[in-house]
C-alpha cells in the first residue's frame, strides 16, 4: 500500500444483518482529496463510512485505512483509528445536558488529552474556526441547528484529524449555512485533510465541484 493512500479498499464486501450491501469495492482515496459519496437513501453510502471507522466489520477482502489494516484491526485498536477521523453526523448527536464547551472538553478527555490548559486552548481554536467561540457556554438546544452542526464541525476537527467523513452534513440546514459548512469542509480539503462527504445534494457537488463516487446497485462506481 503506498503511503499517500489514506484509503485503500479491494475485493471489499460489507455486510449488514447477514445481507450483502455493497460488494466488489475497489477503491483508493489519496490525502487531501476531497470526495463525493453519492446515491439514493438504503445505497449503502453510510455503511461505507461506517467501514471506514470499524463500526461496520470487512467480510470479504482487503482494506486499509490511515495504515491500520481492517481485516485485522483488533478492538483495542480502533480507538486510535477514530482518534485519526473527524465525523460529522447529520442528527448532530452533541450530548444534551452539557453546554458546547463540555461538548467539546468530553471528546478531548474521551481521547486521551491531559493537559488542561491544552485542552482549553484547542477548544478555543476550534470555536472559534466555526464562528462559534462567543457561544461555548450555551446549551445545544439553546443554538440553532446550524450552530448545532457549526459546532459538530468543531467536533470533528479537534484531534486534527486525517480524514473527515460527513454524513449528510447539510440536510437538515438552510441553504446558506450548508454552503458555509461545505466551505469548512473544502478548505479542511484544501489544508491537507481528506475528507468524504456522502451527499444527495447536487447543488453543492456543482458549486464545489470534486471527486465523485457513486454508490449503486450494491457497488461504488466512478
Amino acid at each position: 500500500m503506498q503511503e499517500q493512500h489514506i484509503i485503500d479498499y479491494s475485493g471489499v464486501e460489507l455486510h449488514r444483518n447477514d445481507i450483502v450491501v455493497l460488494k466488489n469495492i475497489d477503491i483508493t482515496i489519496n490525502a487531501g482529496e476531497l470526495v463525493y459519496l453519492t446515491g439514493k437513501v438504503g445505497s449503502g453510502k453510510s455503511t461505507f463510512l461506517k467501514s471506514l471507522y470499524a463500526e461496520i466489520p470487512i467480510a470479504a477482502g482487503n482494506a486499509h485505512v490511515l495504515a491500520h489494516d481492517m481485516v485485522k484491526i483488533r478492538q483495542r485498536q480502533i480507538p486510535y483509528l477514530r482518534r485519526e477521523i473527524g465525523i460529522v453526523f447529520q442528527d448532530f448527536r452533541l450530548l444534551p445536558d452539557r453546554s458546547i464547551y463540555q461538548n467539546l472538553m468530553f471528546v478531548l478527555n474521551a481521547t486521551g488529552w491531559k493537559s488542561k490548559g491544552e485542552k482549553d486552548q484547542r477548544i478555543q481554536e476550534v470555536l472559534k474556526d466555526v464562528g462559534m467561540l462567543n457561544k461555548s457556554y450555551k446549551m445545544p438546544h439553546e443554538i440553532s441547528g446550524g450552530e448545532q452542526q457549526r459546532v459538530v464541525m468543531a467536533r470533528a476537527m479537534l484531534n486534527r484529524p486525517k480524514l473527515i467523513l460527513a454524513d449528510e452534513p447539510t440536510g437538515n440546514l438552510d441553504p446558506v449555512t450548508g454552503m458555509q459548512i461545505m466551505r469548512m469542509l473544502s478548505d479542511a480539503a484544501s489544508a491537507g485533510t481528506t475528507v468524504i462527504i456522502a451527499t444527495h445534494n447536487h447543488s453543492l457537488t456543482e458549486q464545489f465541484p470534486s471527486r465523485t463516487i457513486k454508490c449503486m446497485d450494491k457497488h461504488l462506481s466512478e
